[in-house]
């Protein structure tokens, strides 16, 4: 049964232990370059490396690029009811909750994927 994780670094983790860190890794990059926003994480990226880089682009993608921002989400298909309780006074901190709110939603993918 599909449980999600409680932060970014549980879900990491758990992603490492089943060995489907690689997978998350793909995912990320086939639904940003599906967005028009290509990022090329390298598959030799660390754990803690790709939630800081995640960050950095949903963070540049707040700031300057919000159309694009919102058509990754959608493509991406994060929750739009979770995104509304998200505060977006802080930009930085919101960054942050999106990035897992991407992670988590990538992170489901590949788990259906490698159970089904």
């Amino acid at each position: 049964m599909y449980v999600a994780p409680i932060n970014p670094e549980a879900l990491l983790t758990e992603a490492q232990n089943e060995n489907l860190y690689l997978k998350l890794i793909e995912q990320l990059n086939k639904d940003f370059n599906l967005a028009n926003e290509a990022v090329d994480f390298p598959m030799s990226t660390p754990p803690e490396e790709l939630k800081i880089q995640l960050h950095e682009k949903i963070y540049r993608l707040i700031q300057y690029k919000f159309a694009e921002y919102l058509n990754l989400l959608y493509i991406i298909d994060v929750n739009e009811s979770e995104i509304k309780k998200l505060d977006g006074s802080d930009i930085s901190e919101l960054a942050g909750q999106v990035s897992f709110l991407v992670l988590k939603r990538e992170w489901q993918k590949v788990w259906f994927r490698n159970r089904f």
